[in-house]
This record gives C-alpha cells, sequence and structure tokens, in this order.
C-alpha cells in the first residue's frame, strides 16, 4: 500500500498527465482553453460578421454541428430582418446572433459556454501557433512549438527521475520520492505515446466530425 504522502504525489501526477492529454488535444484540434473562437476578434465571430454583411449564412454553418444547422439558418434570417430597423437594432440583433452562434458552437463541442470574451483576451501560444501555421500553410512553427513543449517536459521528469532513482536505496523515503518521479515520467510519456499516435478525440467526438476551434 502507498503512504498518503506517496497517494498525494501519484494523484497529482494523474492530474498533470490529465492536463497534458487536454493540452496537447486542443493544440491538434483547437479548442477553448484560451482558444479564441468564443472572443470578438475570434474565427467564429469573424465568419459571422461576414455572414451578416453578405446576407448569406453559409460561412457560419461550418462552425456547427448538422443537427444545429436549422437553428443557426432561424436564427440568421431572424438578426437579418431587425438589424435593418436601425443602427442600434443592428448592433444589438449582431450580439445577439454572435452569442447564440457561439454558444451552439460549444455545444457542439461539449464545452460551456460563459459568453463571448473581448478582442485581444490572452490566447493560448499553441492556438495562435496554429493559425499562424494554417496562414502561412506551413505546420513548422506549430511543430517546432510542440517539441519544445514536449522536449523540455521530458527532460525534466527524466531529470528529476534519475535522480531519485541514484538515492533510491538509500531510505524507504527515498524509494517512495524515486516512485513518484518514475510514475510521473511514466504517465507522461504514456500520454504523450497515446496522443502523437492519435488514440485522443476532440471533445469525445469523432475526429471527422467537428474539430474546429
Amino acid at each position: 500500500m502507498y503512504a498518503p504522502s506517496e497517494k498525494s504525489t501519484i494523484r497529482r501526477s494523474f492530474i498533470l498527465t490529465a492536463a497534458l492529454m487536454l493540452v496537447l488535444l486542443f493544440a491538434a484540434s483547437p479548442s477553448e482553453l484560451l482558444a479564441h473562437c468564443d472572443t470578438f476578434d475570434g474565427p467564429v465571430v469573424a465568419d459571422a460578421r461576414r455572414a451578416l454583411e453578405a446576407g448569406d449564412p453559409e460561412p457560419v454553418l461550418k462552425w456547427v454541428l448538422p443537427e444545429h444547422e436549422g437553428q443557426i439558418r432561424e436564427h440568421f434570417a431572424r438578426t437579418l430582418a431587425v438589424r435593418t430597423q436601425s443602427a442600434e437594432a443592428r448592433e444589438l440583433a449582431d450580439l445577439w446572433f454572435f452569442e447564440t452562434l457561439v454558444r451552439i458552437h460549444r455545444e457542439g463541442e461539449g464545452a460551456p459556454y460563459t459568453g463571448i470574451r473581448p478582442a485581444g483576451s490572452p490566447v493560448e501560444p499553441v492556438i495562435l501557433a496554429a493559425d499562424r501555421s494554417l496562414e502561412t500553410g506551413s505546420g513548422e512553427e506549430l511543430a517546432s512549438h510542440l517539441s519544445e513543449a514536449v522536449r523540455h517536459g521530458i527532460h525534466q521528469r527524466f531529470a528529476e527521475a534519475l535522480e531519485a532513482r541514484k538515492q533510491a536505496d538509500e531510505s524507504i523515503e527515498a524509494g517512495r520520492r524515486f516512485v513518484a518521479a518514475y510514475v510521473e515520467l511514466t504517465h507522461y510519456v504514456e500520454a504523450l505515446d497515446a496522443v502523437a499516435g492519435g488514440h485522443g478525440s476532440h471533445h469525445g467526438s469523432e475526429p471527422d466530425q467537428h474539430e474546429h476551434n
């Protein structure tokens, strides 16, 4: 049996591993760990503005699941009808549509909706790297960003486990420190291997279903 302190350390290791998997999954299929589909300068609202100006809902339909398309078309038509009444009505109608679209998009991801964040809100660097990579047509910046983060994580945990291993036989406490470091290292690389092997999907959806930001 593990001692309470060891259980706590191993529990933290599981939490760290879970967090790592979430970060990597969201990086590969951008989501909302400080992503920006719920910001006013994010891609969802940008497409919504474009759709409203063109009077065509097509640009935003990719952000929702097929079963939600009818709702968006209906809300879009209502927005178009109201926004022509006055400048104030246009502003309010547009805001209502933005919020509705982002909420339904988030619902499709299985993520909570907490409102639209202001333009310039913090965004995970890896999400920005993904966006830039798509804009430039090269995945090198994104691959480099993730590779450096993973390399640092592996080296740090490996060094801690290696140092603890050298002292593992000095006492029971030292042995337990090694076990804790070893567990964290192995869970970390196991999570990396699982994600790299494609054994995960975005918010539990099928990989080809809805992998939008």
